[in-house]
């Protein structure tokens, strides 16, 4: 049975992966944009290696992910992030009622929160 701490790895690792390749980046072209190896970001990708917080930090600068976003995803953040909560209503969060849809997959659930980041991120529409 594997150590709980290895199942988040593994988790960070796939939801990079899925961030990567919603970007449309190729490993190479992540790697370089992190400065970080490319091997060693492969490591990542496969739950390998735990990343260091620097190494998060990039690699969230060059998705366009929020640094808290990948420190939850690590297990490093007991809170959720600022843009995961959501005082107004009891209960899961948009986010966290996406991420728990045992009906989706987890390209399915990235495309979504992608989505849902985007129109979040241009706020409110008119009337």
């Amino acid at each position: 049975m594997p150590e709980p701490w290895q199942s988040q790895v593994e988790a960070l690792g796939r939801f990079i992966r899925s961030q990567r390749r919603l970007a449309n980046l190729s490993l190479r072209e992540l790697a370089e944009l992190t400065n970080v190896s490319n091997p060693y970001l492969s490591q990542i990708e496969r739950g390998l290696h735990e990343p260091s917080v620097r190494v998060l930090r990039s690699i969230a600068r060059a998705l366009n992910v929020s640094a808290e976003t990948l420190l939850a995803q690590a297990g490093l953040l007991e809170d959720p992030p600022p843009e995961e909560a959501d005082m107004d209503v009891a209960g899961p969060t948009t986010e966290q009622a996406i991420r728990s849809d045992r009906f989706l997959s987890d390209a399915q659930k990235e495309a979504l929160l992608a989505v849902y980041r985007s129109y979040r991120a241009a706020g409110p529409t008119p009337g």
